[in-house]
């Protein structure tokens, strides 16, 4: 029978529509061109090796020598890193002005790569650039948010097919990550302990919906998933921001993350996805109430009416049965 289940940490419902439910099987995508059929460097692209743009060069890993890894401005930012933060009223209206950072992380040198085909090394190389970049953004008071982030695939809004992830640091703390922030600070008032640290704990203690657990992470398909293999991962030890990460951490990190993966690209033929670091919002790192962790959604459904309107998300496959296939995948 078709049920509502309750994300506590977030409080959003899903429905898992268990009269509609289709098997893991069912979610493999159609035959198309696999990643590593494409050539390994382009003419045309501006993040292949000697088509770098240096004018936009903010970083790059190692320092000398042929680079692994770079951080590039974006050429067409969502926010300009000149000018003051002001905020204005018209009216009824309120506006600021668009200033805050947005970059890119070229994660390899290769154009016929991604992170489920990628070393371990070159995932973690990944995330340090993120760490390293995100402490040096945090550090301008303009910040208010960082947000990590990966797009793969078009339908996960890719434009260009060149590995890379994004960093950007926002003026504003966006409505939803506020919201999470209230509903994590409402539990531990009520509850005493961190909602996430609890959640992990129960999922590890049921089992079934986990799909990876090391000795620093647990993997799982939430029991309200809001889509099929929409996956979570969140650290043991209690921290709120990905900045605060271990060397030891960000190794284990990049083998779960990359694990999980190249479980979703040879289980369901390379479907799209992205997956973004959910961390505490600037004024808020200290919070004893907040937990940084992972998000791993595949885009094997598309959102439509009933998601616009009411904010809900109908799940067609049961999470149980997503974190079994995926355990099941051999990488």
């Amino acid at each position: 029978m078709t049920e509502l289940r309750q994300n506590l940490a977030t409080r959003e419902w899903a429905i898992i529509a268990t009269e509609r439910a289709r098997r893991p099987e069912q979610f493999v995508q159609p035959p198309k061109e696999r990643v590593e059929d494409r050539p390994a460097w382009v003419e045309g692209c501006p993040f292949c090796p000697g088509n770098e743009e240096l004018d936009l060069e903010r970083m790059r890993l190692p320092d000398d020598g042929d680079w692994q890894a770079r951080v590039v401005g974006n050429r067409y930012p969502a926010l300009q890193q000149e000018g003051d933060r002001t905020r204005r009223f018209e009216g009824f209206n309120c506006a600021i002005s668009g200033v805050g950072y947005h970059e890119v992380v070229i994660e390899s040198r290769l154009h016929n790569t991604c992170p489920a085909l990628e070393s371990v090394e070159e995932v973690e190389r990944t995330l340090a650039a993120f760490q390293l970049r995100g402490e040096v953004i945090r550090g301008d008071p303009r910040v208010e948010q960082l947000i990590c982030f990966k797009n793969h695939g078009p339908t996960a809004g890719t434009s260009l097919v060149h590995p890379h992830t994004q960093l950007l640091g926002l003026p504003v703390v966006p409505y939803s990550i506020r919201s999470r922030s209230e509903e994590a600070r409402r539990y531990f008032d009520d509850q005493g302990v961190c909602v996430y640290c609890r959640m992990r704990e129960e999922e590890e203690r049921q089992g079934s919906r986990v799909v990876i657990a090391s000795e620093h992470f647990t993997a799982f398909v939430p029991y309200a998933a809001f889509s099929p293999f929409h996956l979570w991962i969140i650290p043991r030890r209690h921290s709120s921001s990905f900045l605060f990460i271990t060397p030891e951490e960000l190794r284990d990190i990049a083998v779960v993350l990359r694990k999980l993966i190249r479980q979703l690209y040879f289980g369901l033929n390379d479907p799209d996805y992205n997956y973004l670091i959910r961390s505490a919002p600037e004024h808020e790192y200290g919070a004893a109430y907040l937990h940084w962790y992972i998000s791993v959604v595949p885009r094997v459904t598309r959102t439509a009416g009933f998601e616009l309107g009411s904010g809900m998300f109908i799940n067609t496959a049961l999470p149980e049965e997503s974190a079994a296939f995926l355990r099941s995948v051999e990488v």
